[in-house]
């Protein structure tokens, strides 16, 4: 048997329409739930045999309290469920939003539902714009015992609203009204069967009447059991908060931990040209220092220098980048304007080394989203690479192609290559991949690690695959102009 509204109403409206209505409580969801928990284990305990009339969102910490109270009682109960018809299916869309109530359920419960063909429970079909979508309630009737448990999440406009959108703040909390006078809950009674279609159908007999009130110790019960059951809620929400606490205080110290690694690796960073430094000081001092010697050390120095200048540099870039790297923007560049001159850029160099230096940008590649100002910096930190690890007379290739969503930008050469085990460490901080040549190839080893977080800014990434004495191919994937990335939806979302 389905039922139907032949108007639409609210039941808060009914409520606050009566003479003297009750006055409503700012409470939370988890209050809401501790009161539905007390209403449904006294209508257990006393075995009341009750028509319940209820909206109560979907989630199966709500269901299975009707759960409970139908397996308990049986035959003898009747549940008007009222659900929202969303486009075809229904259940969805109640006013409490279930987030702190959840945090109030138990992690055993497993998802009880209502079945639909069970004859104990009558859907209530309601239409999508319904007033009744913004309100939970329970209406408990029988002869011994009736009460209304109701919640109204009222719409509260943002400060910025715009087009006449009107948002809610799921945070907020909401209006409970809770009674068991009677001369109200039969007001909400006669309202509601006067709207139901078809007309022949009843939610209870013509001759059923609410009692004034109910008998004093059912109230004593009901109050003990909301006291016992709110208690309950609290302390699973102490627990459940607690652990979170627990948990971001851990993270905080890991991250305490990380920020002392990262400084100790600083600082033996720095020390290592300091030393060849030193070293090269005391042997300048030698009396018997010839020429060639003296000129040896004095290189020694200058290239320790540059150094830990290089080491400095990067440490502060990378430094301020983290910083600062939330608040950069995004732009859009196109590929064939960067790439050609950094190419051009460095064609001395490759020159100088005898290698062999060219790029493919085609000019009809869509454009891309960089964090603005560092597509330049993430095309010579790579270029730079694979020129410095390339020896004489090795190759070098630039390329980009259109894929999908993104564009494809390539650097691949014929260099020394990277051990398999050392490619994960490649983005590490102040990493700087370990040869068996003897030549210093220099670097502060952040060079990768900036490219990778300016990727990460906008939506993009890098990925290398590489071989020992047969060269390396960095990828580079950067989303396209049809393509938004996440960063910039997040912030137009704000």
């Amino acid at each position: 048997m389905n039922v139907s509204l032949a108007k639409d109403l609210s039941v808060y409206q009914l409520v606050m329409g009566v003479q003297a209505p009750p006055k409503p409580l700012s409470l939370s969801p988890a209050t809401l739930l501790s009161l539905v928990r007390a209403q449904i284990d006294l209508l257990i305990e006393q075995q009341i045999a009750a028509t319940l009339w209820v909206k109560l969102p979907p989630d199966k910490i709500w269901q299975s309290e009707l759960t409970r109270y139908q397996s308990s009682v049986g035959a003898s109960s009747l549940i008007y469920t009222c659900q929202i018809e969303e486009r075809g299916r229904t259940g969805a869309g109640g006013a409490v939003e279930a987030g702190e109530a959840e945090e109030a359920g138990e992690a055993g419960e497993e998802n009880f539902t209502l079945s639909p063909s069970s004859p104990h429970y009558v859907p209530v079909y309601l239409p999508p714009d319904s007033q009744m979508r913004r309100e939970n309630f329970l209406m408990v009737l029988s002869p011994q015992f009736c009460s209304l448990i109701l919640a109204h999440r009222p719409l509260k406009k943002r400060k910025n609203q715009t087009l006449g959108k009107v948002n809610t703040n799921k945070n907020q909390p909401l209006l409970i009204i809770t009674t068991v006078e009677g001369r109200v809950i039969q007001q909400v009674l006669n309202s509601i069967q006067q709207v139901i279609a078809p007309e022949s159908s009843s939610i209870l007999p013509a001759s059923f009447i609410c009692p004034t009130v109910p008998q004093p110790a059912l109230m004593n019960q009901l109050l003990a059991k909301q006291l016992l059951r709110q208690d309950e809620i609290n302390r699973q929400i102490i627990t459940i908060r607690t652990n979170k606490l627990e948990q971001q205080n851990q993270e905080l110290h890991n991250k305490e931990l990380l920020k002392d690694e990262y400084l100790k690796n600083v600082c033996q960073e720095l020390r290592i040209p300091l030393t060849h430094m030193k070293t090269a000081l005391s042997l300048l001092n030698s009396p018997n220092l010839k020429p060639p010697q003296r000129q040896r050390y004095l290189q020694m120095l200058n290239t320790q220098c540059d150094q830990q200048n290089s080491l400095i540099s990067g440490f502060l870039e990378l430094v301020q980048l983290e910083q600062n790297l939330e608040g950069t923007t995004l732009e859009l560049v196109r590929l064939s304007d960067i790439v050609p001159g950094v190419v051009s850029t460095y064609q001395p160099l490759a020159q100088e080394k005898g290698i062999m230096l060219a790029y493919t940008v085609p000019t009809e590649l869509p454009s891309i989203w960089c964090v603005s100002g560092k597509l330049r910096q993430i095309v010579i930190n790579l270029l730079h690479n694979s020129l410095k690890f390339t020896p004489n007379g090795g190759q070098v290739w630039v390329r980009a192609r259109n894929q999908g969503d993104y564009v494809q930008l390539e650097f691949r050469d014929t260099g020394i290559g990277i051990a398999e085990n050392e490619i994960p460490k490649i983005f590490d901080r102040f990493y700087r991949v370990r040869t068996a040549v003897t030549e210093d190839y220099g670097g502060a080893g952040l060079g990768l690690t900036i490219v990778q977080q300016l990727l990460l800014r906008c939506g993009g990434s890098i990925s290398v695959k590489s071989k020992l004495s047969e060269g390396s191919s960095f990828t580079v994937q950067l989303p396209t102009v049809g393509n938004i990335p996440r960063a910039i939806a997040t912030e137009n979302e704000l």
